[in-house]
């Protein structure tokens, strides 16, 4: 039994060492090929394109952001760009930017999964991404299929249909009061050490850390789902929930 725990630590050991090795050659990969003033910024920060670092991206969704690119931006498809080695590498590191400690650099993180898509299915998720909707679109705040930032919870249950989708309630939505200052809120953790919450007052959600106490919370908000769907049109929206209705198939 002992020997089996000293083998566990010697494991982790050596896969966080890996996954720091990784993250450091993603980080090479990254200043020639990304950093490069008029794109992003050194470390994830700011430059022509958007900041990546701190932005609460996930693994996968970094990954099909770099492989995929985002059309009708200025963020091409890297997958023919960079060997496979370095877009792994790259990907990982864009991930500990983010918070992820020991990234994956498996083949499973390295090809997002899901169902072959076709049609109104297919059109549906490419609105779901779509760039030239900005911060409007339903990726900012919502994860299917590996892409997209989970801000909200996993969608569970599809509306039934577009007016279903408009007046989707969101009782997990709260106000928050910090310093005279009232906001819609997701709080992610109200504990001893910090506060930890989604200030939703603008696009994206701003994810805001406060000393405990620091926030009242009170239940309910005047914030709706339906004002900040309105980039789509309802054809759009019904298109976007066959997409969904065909990712959560099964899930």
């Amino acid at each position: 039994m002992k020997f089996s725990g000293l083998a566990a630590v010697v494991l982790a050991w050596a896969a966080s060492c890996a996954a720091q090795s990784l993250a450091k050659q993603g980080e090479q990969v990254f200043a020639k090929s990304c950093a490069t003033g008029y794109c992003h910024g050194v470390r994830g920060g700011a430059g022509g394109a958007p900041r990546l670092a701190g932005r609460s991206f996930n693994q996968a969704y970094i990954n099909g952001v770099v492989t995929r690119g985002i059309p009708g931006t200025g963020m091409a498809s890297f997958a023919s760009v960079l060997s496979p080695a370095d877009l792994v590498a790259v990907v990982a590191y864009v991930a500990t930017l983010n918070g992820v400690v020991n990234p994956d650099s498996g083949p499973e993180s390295a090809t997002p999964s899901g169902p072959k898509l076709t049609g109104e299915a297919a059109r549906g998720a490419r609105l779901f991404a779509d760039a030239v909707r900005g911060f409007g679109r339903c990726s900012t705040c919502h994860e299917v299929g590996g892409f997209g930032i989970s801000v909200a919870a996993p969608i569970v249950q599809v509306p039934a249909s577009v007016a279903a989708l408009k007046a989707l309630p969101t009782p997990d939505v709260k106000t928050g009061l910090v310093d005279d200052e009232s906001m819609p809120v997701l709080v992610l953790s109200n504990g001893k050490q910090a506060t930890l919450f989604y200030d939703l007052t603008s696009a994206p959600p701003v994810e805001r850390n406060t000393q405990p106490g620091t926030v009242k919370f009170t239940e309910g908000s005047s914030w709706k789902h339906a004002a900040v769907i309105g980039a789509y049109n309802d054809a759009e929206l019904a298109a976007i929930l066959t997409y969904l209705r065909a990712a959560t198939k099964g899930s």
